[in-house]
């Protein structure tokens, strides 16, 4: 068995793994070294090898982490819910995810731009379970009348490309938008407009 971590050791483990975020979410995987990311946590790379054997240890690390956080809204969709309410709460639950976690946001994708070759395994297996579950609550919800009838799982996509956007390109958003504006106060409410009227059900 695995010997818990002690006090110390999880504050350091901690430490890595936030400064790992900063280089990785900066340089992508390829870029980062052992050395920036021990430059960053203010350790020596033998005290971060103590915690992390390599490189891929402490990305593979990060990816656990967030594709757990990323997908906790999705999980907390309840099938027996109001369902505008519950696409709602989702929506703006990713975007305060991406407004609170803009490294991670950046990480996840780097991560897919570059093939997804340490998550391939996750996204084919227990993240498409997830989408596919959620995907036919969505679809017994409109066959029910009572939302709109889209495709399920381009409805998620959708979700996920107007949410992440704003973490992902925020440079280039607030840019746009220019001094003045907040823009995660206003897409939530650009949001709400949007997906409340796509998703009205259609008279009969």
């Amino acid at each position: 068995m695995t010997k818990p971590q002690t006090r110390i050791q999880a504050r350091n483990s901690d430490v890595i793994l936030d400064a790992a975020l900063d280089v990785f979410s900066q340089h992508g995987f390829r870029g980062a070294t052992l050395d920036q990311i021990a430059d960053v946590a203010g350790l020596s790379k033998p005290n971060l090898l103590y915690y992390f054997p390599s490189k891929e240890a402490v990305h593979s690390a990060l990816l656990g982490q967030l594709l757990c956080n990323w997908l906790d809204p999705l999980r907390a969709m309840n099938p027996d819910g109001e369902p505008l309410v519950e696409i709602m709460a989702y929506v703006r639950r990713k975007l305060e995810l991406s407004r609170d976690f803009p490294r991670e946001s950046r990480l996840f994708a780097n991560e897919m731009l570059q093939g997804a070759p340490r998550m391939r395994a996750v996204i084919e297996g227990d993240l498409k379970a997830l989408v596919d579950e959620k995907a036919a609550v969505l679809q017994l919800w409109m066959n029910q009348g009572r939302i709109a009838r889209l495709p399920p799982v381009h409805l998620i996509f959708s979700i996920w490309a107007m949410t992440q956007h704003y973490a992902d390109f925020d440079v280039q958003v607030r840019a746009v938008l220019g001094a003045g504006h907040d823009p995660f106060t206003e897409a939530g409410d650009f949001l709400e407009t949007l997906f409340t009227k796509l998703l009205a059900p259609q008279a009969i």
